[in-house]
């Protein structure tokens, strides 16, 4: 079975290129709405969720294509599907001036639904620790 592409379109309130470029590209700014723990070594982010004493997940992904202020993309160590990405591009709304943060991710049917979910945790949390 293939994965299939979903976007999902998130307005942000920052008219700050430099904010979301933070947020999207840096593991301190990754740390703050995505995962629990996020770490760079080079062009490779570990991503941790949970307590590291107690039931947890760690996953790497590593950079494969950035332009500073416009998008990343990244690649999954454990993605099966040679076509699937992550990709987090950020576009300016010219009516408003606010940023839109344009999301694709790969799942599988039966996954859809639960991805739209943790996408929009992550979007709260992005909201709650950061204000965007």
């Amino acid at each position: 079975m293939e994965k299939k592409k979903i976007y999902i379109e998130h307005p942000l309130k920052s008219k700050s290129a430099n904010i979301i470029w933070q947020a999207i590209s840096t593991e301190g700014g990754l740390a703050k709405w995505i995962a629990d723990n996020v770490q760079q070594f080079d062009d490779t982010f570990e991503f941790m969720w949970g307590a590291p004493w107690a039931h947890h997940e760690t996953r790497k992904a590593h950079i494969i294509n950035k332009v500073k202020n416009k998008y990343i993309q990244l690649r999954w160590d454990d993605e099966e599907e040679d076509d699937a990405f992550l990709e987090m591009r950020m576009t300016k709304n010219d009516l408003t001036g606010d940023y839109v943060l344009q999301i694709t991710d790969f799942a599988y049917d039966e996954d859809i639904d639960w991805l739209y979910s943790i996408w929009d945790r992550n979007f709260e949390a992005m909201w709650r620790t950061m204000g965007i």
